[in-house]
C-alpha cells in the first residue's frame, strides 16, 4: 500500500497512504517527471529529463535503463495492464511502446510537440495521452496508433493522464490547478479543485474509490471520486511531477 511521486529535485520518494516516507530513490541526473507501478508492484519505471526511463524494484535497486532517447527529455511512462508493455512519452514528438526487456516494439507520433502523459487502458487496447497543445486535449489512441477520440477541457493545457480501473473515466491533471473527470465517450464529469499551482500527476487508486494529483505547489493531494479531499502529502522541496498508486493500494 504505496505512493510513487516523482520531482524535479531528481529523486523519486515511496510513501504509505497516510503520509510515511518509507523511500528515495536516486540515480537520474535531472529532473524526474513520471513515475509507474508495475501491475505485480514490484517494478517501478521513471521518466527523466536525463532522456532515460530506468526500471527500480521497489527495494530501490536500479534494474534497467531504457535506450531510444537521444535528444529529447522523457516526460511520462507507464505500464500496460499486464506488465508486458511500457508505453512513454518524450519531447520528441513520440509515443513509444516497449517490452519490458527494453525492446522497442512501435514509435507513433503525438500530433504535438508537448505530449506529456500517457496512460494505457486497463484491457490494454487504448492508449491516452495528455498534451499542452493540439487544442490543449486528451487524445485515446489504438496500440497501432489510430487516432480514436480527442477531448478538451476549458482551454487549459493538460499535463497527466489516468484511466480508472474499470476503464470507464480518465483523469487528467490540468494547468488551471485542477483535475478532471470524463467519460471515456468524452463527457466531462467532475472539477477537483485545492492546488494552489499547476498539476503535473494524476492516478486513480486500484480501487477506483481515491485520485492522487502532484502539483508545482510541492504537494500530493488524495481525493474521493466524487471530490472530496482526504489527505495533503508534502515532503519534496521542489514540485511534485508525478504520482501513483501501488497496485495493492
Amino acid at each position: 500500500k504505496m505512493i510513487a511521486s516523482a520531482s524535479g529535485d531528481k529523486t523519486v520518494k515511496l510513501w504509505r497512504v497516510d503520509g510515511t516516507l518509507l523511500k528515495t530513490l536516486s540515480g537520474h541526473s535531472r529532473g524526474v517527471n513520471g513515475v509507474t507501478f508495475s501491475p505485480d508492484g514490484k517494478t517501478i519505471a521513471s521518466a527523466s529529463s536525463d532522456k532515460t526511463v530506468k526500471l527500480w524494484s521497489v527495494d530501490g535497486t536500479l534494474l534497467k535503463t531504457l535506450p531510444g532517447y537521444s535528444s529529447k527529455e522523457v516526460i511520462a511512462v507507464n505500464f500496460s495492464s499486464d506488465g508486458k508493455m511500457i508505453a512513454s512519452v518524450s519531447r520528441d514528438n513520440t509515443v513509444k511502446l516497449w517490452r519490458v526487456d527494453g525492446t522497442l516494439l512501435k514509435s507513433f507520433p503525438g500530433y504535438s510537440p508537448w505530449v506529456h502523459g500517457v496512460s494505457f487502458s486497463p484491457d490494454g487496447k487504448t492508449i491516452a495521452s495528455a498534451s499542452e497543445t493540439e487544442n490543449n486535449s486528451v487524445k485515446l489512441w489504438r496500440t497501432d496508433g489510430t487516432l480514436l477520440k480527442t477531448l478538451t477541457g476549458n482551454g487549459s493545457w493538460f499535463w497527466d493522464v489516468s484511466y480508472s480501473p474499470n476503464g470507464k473515466t480518465i483523469a487528467a491533471a490540468s494547468g488551471d490547478n485542477t483535475v478532471k473527470l470524463w467519460k471515456v465517450d468524452g463527457t466531462l464529469l467532475k472539477t477537483l479543485t485545492d492546488h494552489s499551482q499547476p498539476l503535473r500527476g494524476v492516478s486513480f487508486s486500484p480501487d477506483g474509490k481515491m485520485i492522487a494529483s502532484a502539483s508545482d505547489d510541492k504537494t500530493v493531494k488524495l481525493w474521493k471520486v466524487d471530490g472530496t479531499l482526504l489527505k495533503t502529502l508534502g515532503g519534496h522541496s521542489e514540485g511534485v511531477s508525478d504520482v501513483t498508486f501501488s497496485p495493492d493500494g
